[in-house]
């Protein structure tokens, strides 16, 4: 029979009995003598989402999960905890009881389990495979119910299977059919050192058999393609409802983008909620005060105060603390934008209405270039408080090397934005998209209030060829700092912006530039956003859709030209 949910919101999921069997049967590593490990409320959560089912078929829902936390967490031994239930665990579906709830049962049942521990180095996987021996070797209910498993100091012998680490050559991975994978540490997976190509060998091996990877990475830096970036990229176009791809699941936390390092009462809020569960804060889990077991840990392990005095040690590198222990995806050193920057101006309360007087930007695709063609964006801005707001990013899948943008669904996006708000400027960078941003012009020139220029309403040059654009760049990089803009969380606006570099332009400021020329993190929609905060300014200076007191204690009024 089909899942029965009891209560309004709950789904079908084998974690509870995942989380139950870690308990039962493995111990809690780094220990002087024998205790059972116990998930955390915020691991027994993510084990939740991670063996949820289909409330038909009982199929596994999630083929890829990413949990992303900062150093110490506690990353590795779960790892290790989830490495040992799918070998041994009830983690795939057998049947639905007489109640409609799920009843799980082991690899073994279905086929001889493979496990990989994987990273880019050996001692990253010691990080994983040494706590598995402990959780196994010092587990009394293991000894008694699985003797014939051994825990060797290279691989564990199950008694059907193996668990095994890989730090090898993606070729020499090619065709293993591994049953579950753990991809540690994947922030540092790029193309240089054959990390891209490892992931994507790995999840097609476990593809293959129905089974599942798990990406344990720690903050990464935009704008490095690694394997990490990539997934954060792939859950923003899952939140965003752009793509079919439903079998990814990431857990990502980090501090308040406004922590304030040097404020002690600041910081310690941070790292409470980037530490979560594992937190040692006397006053307990900051992020999950209910919890979901009776049994999770009342207080963390992780000594706050110990990582503070480390934080303010001198010396100490302030952007590398951000991302080690506050987990904040934060910039390179070239960078236009940091993610707490950018993030600090986030505000999805507000709510862009149809009629709001607004401002449009436009960046379009120009089509194959070394073939990686550019996105294609058009981003929107309100004039009375200069929120932006993400309309429509259009970019390639990956590996997609012919790819260009459907000019008609663009066309198509303009005019319902012109349909839907009072557009009063609109600034287009022209480039490969001359015939329509002409025909625009020709539509609607004349209902705009502010224009690039007298010539053409629309057309805009904005990489260079009109001198203004380093200081539209730097007044936009200011206002952003300084809090005087706000957006509205736009995932495919916010990776574009932190994929940008800085360069040194020629008449001196600064231009925007990818990382490399060849480089598939686009730049694309931050043109868009700087042509439209742009236009925005040009608006507010003619006093275009802001809002003024009238004299006395009469009501505001929007002045409409």
């Amino acid at each position: 029979m089909p899942f029965k949910p009891s209560e309004p919101g709950e789904f079908p999921t084998l974690g509870h009995d995942v989380a139950e069997w870690m308990t039962y049967y493995l111990a809690q590593p780094d220990r002087a003598s024998y205790e059972p490990f116990r998930p955390y409320d915020e691991q027994y959560e993510f084990l939740l989402r991670f063996y949820e089912l289909d409330p038909v078929t009982g199929k596994r829902k999630i083929q890829r999960g990413l949990l992303g936390r900062p150093r110490g967490w506690g990353k590795s031994p779960f790892s290790a905890a989830l490495c040992a239930a799918e070998g041994l665990g009830p983690v795939l579906f057998s049947h639905w009881d007489e109640d409609g709830r799920p009843v799980g049962k082991p690899w073994a049942a279905v086929r001889t389990p493979l496990i990989q521990i994987a990273a880019v180095s050996e001692q990253q996987t010691m990080n994983t495979f040494e706590p598995l021996l402990e959780m196994l070797r010092e587990s009394p209910r293991i000894a008694e119910d699985y003797p014939s498993l051994q825990a060797y100091d290279t691989q564990v012998v199950l008694p059907r299977g193996r668990i095994e680490q890989v730090t090898a050559s993606p070729r020499s991975v090619k065709g293993a059919r591994a049953v579950f994978a753990v991809m540690d540490q994947t922030e540092e997976w790029v193309r240089s050192n054959h990390g891209t190509k490892l992931a994507q060998v790995m999840r097609a091996n476990a593809a293959k058999v129905g089974g599942a990877v798990l990406e344990t990475p720690n903050a990464f830096i935009p704008g490095e393609e690694s394997v990490a970036e990539a997934a954060a990229a792939e859950w923003d176009a899952i939140v965003a409802g752009t793509t079919p791809n439903r079998s990814l699941y990431r857990d990502h936390r980090e501090a308040p983008a406004d922590t304030d390092m040097w404020d002690r009462e600041s910081l310690v809020h941070g790292l409470r909620v980037a530490y979560g569960c594992s937190s040692g804060h006397p006053d307990g889990c900051l992020v999950h005060p209910e919890g979901h077991s009776d049994e999770a840990p009342a207080r963390g392990h992780v000594d706050l105060d110990s990582i503070i005095n480390t934080i303010w040690t001198k010396g100490q590198d302030a952007q590398q603390s951000r991302s080690d222990f506050l987990n904040q995806i934060t910039h390179a050193s070239d960078a236009w934008l940091s993610q707490p920057e950018w993030s600090a101006c986030e505000d999805r309360e507000k709510v862009v209405s149809p009629g709001d007087t607004i401002v449009l930007g436009f960046d379009g695709s120009r089509g194959r270039v070394r073939g990686n063609a550019d996105a294609t964006a058009l981003v929107g801005m309100r004039v009375e408080d200069r929120h932006l707001f993400e309309i429509r990013v259009w970019e390639p899948r990956e590996g997609d090397r012919d790819w260009s943008p459907n000019a008609t669904e663009v066309d198509a996006e303009v005019r319902a934005a012109f349909a839907r708000y009072r557009v009063v400027g609109f600034y287009a960078d022209p480039s490969g998209w001359q015939t329509h941003v002409a025909q625009w012009e020709a539509d609607f020139g004349r209902k705009l209030k502010i224009k690039a220029s007298g010539n053409e309403p629309i057309s805009m040059w904005p990489r260079g060829k009109n001198s203004k654009v380093t200081h539209i760049t730097e007044a936009f990089h200011q206002a952003v700092v300084d809090g005087e803009v706000s957006h509205d969380g736009g995932p495919s606006l916010r990776r574009h912006v932190l994929n940008a570099r800085r360069r040194k332009s020629r008449g001196g400021g600064y231009l925007l530039y990818k990382e490399y020329p060849e480089s598939p993190s686009k730049i694309d929609a931050a043109y868009a956003a700087i042509m439209a905060f742009q236009a925005c300014m040009d608006a507010q200076s003619k006093r275009i859709g802001t809002r003024k007191k009238r004299s006395g204690s009469g009501p505001r009024m929007m002045i409409m030209k």
